[in-house]
């Protein structure tokens, strides 16, 4: 039931919730399956590594640029037209892509999907959901949609990779488009209290985002913010890859075989799966301990823990065991960021205009992104492996464990003014 007086939903589960839900399913199980086209795409047209990691992370920038001008866009207009808009770029993209024959061509569509990804994804959904769950319940729902991101990574991979086996790539981007399109229907529930315009006495938008971009405790957020998108870019963009390259043959006589895992491709596609399942758990916990305890110090032992877990993998054999307990750990370690930074974008500096500043935020993950799924691509071509990319993935992890120590986790109104710029 909502709250006639605040337009907020007093239950933790509610309409706008589920479909929040549900678009972000679909988006992140399209997203998460891009690792799977690498092989694939390179084989057909002969290309270096480079060519296709670069339109993947060309694809995570254009989701970082994107996700402020959507959330300025659904705080302006409406959430439901700005996720519209979003479903619109990511169809177009996939679409399109569907008949790229180039690396240009790639790299240029894979901006659409990006921007898709970005009205479609965290920016816009959780700041919708924010403003429409009550402040006793808010950490919790913000877990639970970050959750259903995860959802999307357990089903997105091995449905690609069921459908590779079955249609050449071009026809899998098509089928992608239209699980897109069915999901915008998720928008009839969609239905949240609008942002309430300021009051003549209250600071417009751009004032507070320049207020915001000088305070240090943001900039720290933004900085740690970076090593969450350059480890999860690199892992959903070439995983897959460099497991099918890593592993050997799956032992007809193990537990994985049994299970039906028997090569290293479907190794790849269940890793994937499989990070995305423990972190469902990983990122409601994170949601639930937000409620309880300091954001910034959860913050610092996720990044610091993810920064034990990939340096212990990557000092450790490659072997089928190691890749599902890596893939078990760093998945219980995920999107648990991501609850985390939103609560505390919006504990900081209030609802009104937390899908903007967010986004900002959101856009240091991405630049990370980008780096860590090019770099990826870069150095596998320079190289022939991926050492050199796990290991700065290792340090900009151990970096985003020491910023966040700092950060002033109080409300901005009880800071004053001029601390802010000081």
């Amino acid at each position: 039931m909502a709250n006639a007086s605040s337009g907020t939903y007093e239950r933790l589960m509610n309409p706008v919730l589920v479909a929040g839900c549900i678009i972000i399913l679909v988006s992140f199980a399209v997203r998460a399956s891009f690792g799977l086209f690498q092989l694939p795409i390179a084989t057909e047209f002969a290309w270096p590594r480079e060519s296709f990691s670069l339109a993947i992370a060309i694809q995570n920038l254009a989701w970082g640029i994107g996700q402020p001008i959507f959330g300025a866009f659904a705080e302006r207009y409406g959430d439901r037209k700005a996720v519209l808009g979003g479903g619109a770029f990511y169809v177009t993209g996939l679409v399109l892509s569907a008949y790229a024959i180039t690396p240009g061509q790639h790299q240029l569509l894979e901006m659409l999907v990006g921007f898709g990804i970005a009205g479609t994804g965290f920016g816009v959904i959780l700041a919708v959901v924010g403003r429409a769950t009550s402040d006793k319940h808010r950490s919790m729902a913000l877990g639970i949609a970050t959750a259903a991101g995860s959802a999307g990574q357990i089903v997105g991979p091995p449905v690609a990779q069921s459908l590779l086996s079955q249609m050449p790539w071009q026809s899998v981007f098509v089928v992608f488009a239209g699980f897109i399109m069915v999901s915008m229907l998720a928008l009839l529930m969609m239905r949240a209290p609008k942002p309430q315009k300021p009051a003549a006495d209250e600071e417009p938008m751009g004032s507070v985002i320049r207020r915001a971009v000088k305070d240090p405790s943001f900039i720290l957020i933004f900085i740690g913010f970076f090593s969450c998108g350059y480890q999860l870019a690199f892992i959903t963009a070439h995983f897959p890859a460099f497991i099918t390259e890593m592993c050997g043959p799956v032992d007809p006589g193990s537990l994985l075989f049994t299970l039906g895992i028997t090569s290293a491709a479907g190794l790849g596609a269940i890793s994937i799966a499989l990070i995305g399942l423990f972190n469902i758990g990983g990122t409601l916990l994170a949601g639930w301990l937000g409620n309880h305890y300091s954001r910034k110090y959860l913050l610092a032992t996720i990044y610091l823990l993810r920064t034990l877990v990939a340096g212990a993998f990557i000092m450790s054999p490659i072997t089928p065991e190691s890749v599902v307990l890596f893939s078990v750990a760093m998945g219980s370690l995920w999107l648990a960021t991501v609850p985390l930074t939103s609560g505390l974008v919006a504990h900081i500096y209030g609802l009104k205009y937390m899908g903007t500043l967010y986004g900002l935020v959101f856009f240091s993950h991405q630049l990370g992104g980008f780096l860590g799924v090019w770099l990826g691509g870069a150095l596998y071509d320079i190289y022939n492996n991926y050492t050199l990319v796990w290991w700065v993935g290792v340090g900009v992890g151990a970096l985003s464990a020491v910023v966040h120590l700092p950060v002033k986790e109080y409300p901005w109104s009880q800071r004053g003014k001029v601390s802010l710029v000081t």
